[in-house]
């Protein structure tokens, strides 16, 4: 016998491809229209979806109040997303009393569930000893866990530890190796440092260019790491070799292996 047409109908996979679909393209009334009835059925995905959009403002007014509450169901629902957006509300104090080790908590069980962002979040936190007991071992251990999901601050922070000796020795070589990494994925932090290394000649052979070249990067992302170090490798170089430089910059990133 037939199914009359019951298969039809969309699947909650089905429902939330099209409604991820709808928010890339900037269609957020569209997306909650699609992720409001699951999350009423307790999908927590769709939970923490409504959550976050009421966080930005997307679709919706924005609503600190309404996005604790969804994104809490969605905790409770076991969304390791949610467990990240909601502790991004403690630890800003948005919405809630500022709480960075209630912050911490939830970074540390969606780090537990593999998510990549708060693996990277939970590192900084250990690192910095903000509010929580500063741990330069755990925070390497996750920050490579974050590395390894291909969170380019991560990268950027192991490359921080093994300049400092933090939690490994001290080798200026595979700093330079995860700048590197950091810096052709994308974060101007890493980058900024590894156009640090280049003009100081550590790790690597000093190459002014390659300096100039990573610092005009990292100037473009906002890193205020470049500062110190942009006028002083700028200044070392011909006319030629800074418009060489400049260049190198406009040119594409590596992609990352797959």
């Amino acid at each position: 016998m037939g199914d009359n047409g019951a298969s039809a109908w969309p699947s909650e996979d089905e429902l939330m491809a099209s409604a991820l679909a709808a928010a890339r393209k900037g269609d957020y009334e569209l997306a909650l229209s699609i992720w409001e009835p699951l999350a009423r059925r307790g999908m927590a995905r769709a939970q923490n979806n409504i959550g976050a959009c009421f966080v930005d403002g997307l679709g919706v007014e924005r609503d600190l109040e309404l996005a604790r509450k969804w994104l809490t169901l969605a905790v409770d629902g076991g969304d390791p997303v949610a467990r990240r957006n909601l502790a991004t509300l403690f630890f800003k104090g948005e919405g809630v009393e500022r709480d960075p080790l209630r912050a911490a908590d939830l970074y540390r069980a969606a780090a537990l569930d593999g998510d990549g962002p708060s693996q990277d979040m939970l590192s900084w936190m250990l690192l910095q000893g903000d509010s929580i007991p500063s741990d330069p071992k755990e925070a390497r251990y996750w920050a490579q866990k974050a590395a390894d999901q291909g969170i380019a601050s991560a990268m950027t922070r192991l490359g921080m530890m093994s300049h400092n000796g933090l939690a490994t020795p001290r080798d200026a070589t595979e700093a330079v190796l995860w700048w590197r990494k950091g810096a052709e994925a994308g974060d101007p932090d890493g980058q900024a440092m590894l156009g640090a290394a280049y003009h100081l000649g550590s790790g690597v052979e000093r190459d002014n260019v390659s300096a100039l070249a990573w610092l005009i990067r990292a100037k473009t992302g906002q890193s205020a790491l470049a500062e110190r170090f942009f006028e002083a490798v700028r200044g070392a170089l011909s006319p030629d070799q800074v418009a060489e430089a400049e260049w190198r910059a406009t040119q594409p990133l590596p992609e990352a292996p797959r």
